[in-house]
């Protein structure tokens, strides 16, 4: 059975489509990723299934609940890690738990034993009685986190988990994610990271205009999508260049001042760069970053 079932989702603000026809399936266990540019749908998406907005066409069932109709239900075993962080700045760590954990009707003496291992899974041990304005972003970021299982929820949601923290705290949480879905816990995120998602992500889905374009496993898609080889390229005459390696390989893109050459076979760019004494190059492997320029483009979106 399905943590999280959608079929048809709509949603429209005005004449705008945010969510144009979105169908998703969540299974027990697996992080599940949803990504996509700025104004994709994808917040506008997880407010739906959780029963925060209405949708205009389409059905829901959140953890065998049919939502909006019993989305309170559902959100009892829902734990949500929003976009923005929103501890309270007038309590403590601590605090900031106690209290969250007050809406799930979980008192204050069950709370005492469940606060220390929460705030040490969010690697905030000693940290109890600090005040929220002494975190760094890193810390208040594990705090949300921690504060979204109060409940022990079977399904945690989290939009945008790692955005604004260095790679030190973005590792740690990574750390902490995987470790939950070891313990069996179904987790649906949205991201802007695409290594964020290669590195957690059972499968993703990649939203575009309120629709989904592309949904699997991310090696999946690096195969169906995308050449598995790329050599990027950059350095004073790289649009000279770039005319020349049209002739090399089957796909070359420009982005800014670097030309991206993408092919099976990518040995005939690397002759060629090879005596190109003002050109650097970079040879790897395709990502999921390629897929996702492919299928939403270079543009830039705000």
């Amino acid at each position: 059975m399905s943590v999280l079932a959608a079929r048809g989702l709509r949603k429209s603000y005005g004449a705008l489509e945010v969510v144009a026809g979105v169908d998703l399936d969540v299974v027990p266990g697996e992080c599940f990723g949803l990504l996509g540019p700025n104004g994709a749908g994808k917040t506008t998406t997880l407010k739906l299934c959780l029963g925060l907005v209405e949708p205009d066409a389409g059905e829901i069932e959140l953890l065998g609940e049919p939502v909006p109709r019993r989305a309170r239900e559902a959100r009892v075993r829902v734990g949500v890690v929003p976009q923005f962080d929103n501890l309270d700045p007038d309590f403590t760590a601590s605090e900031n738990l106690s209290v969250y954990a007050r809406y799930f009707g979980i008192g204050p003496d069950e709370m005492r034993q469940r606060a220390p291992r929460l705030l040490e899974f969010a690697g905030l041990a000693g940290r109890a009685d600090a005040r929220i304005s002494t975190l760094s972003g890193g810390m208040k970021r594990r705090l949300t986190l921690a504060r979204a299982l109060v409940n022990d929820p079977q399904l945690v949601v989290m939009d945008e988990p790692t955005t604004g923290l260095d790679p030190q705290a973005r590792h740690l949480i990574w750390e902490r994610l995987r470790r939950l879905t070891a313990e069996g816990k179904t987790l649906l995120l949205t991201t802007h990271f695409m290594e964020e998602a290669e590195r957690l992500c059972h499968r993703l889905a990649i939203m575009d205009h309120g629709r989904i374009i592309a949904q699997g496993t991310p090696r999946a898609l690096i195969a169906e999508h995308i050449e598995p080889q790329v050599v990027e390229v950059h350095g004073q005459g790289y649009e000279a260049w770039m005319e020349r390696a049209r002739a090399l390989a089957p796909r070359v893109e420009r982005a800014g001042d670097t030309v991206f050459c993408y092919a099976g076979n990518v040995e005939p760019v690397l002759r060629d760069l090879a005596g190109q004494d003002e050109l650097s190059y970079l040879h790897r492997p395709a990502s999921l970053e390629d897929v996702f320029l492919k299928l939403t483009g270079r543009d830039l979106r705000d």
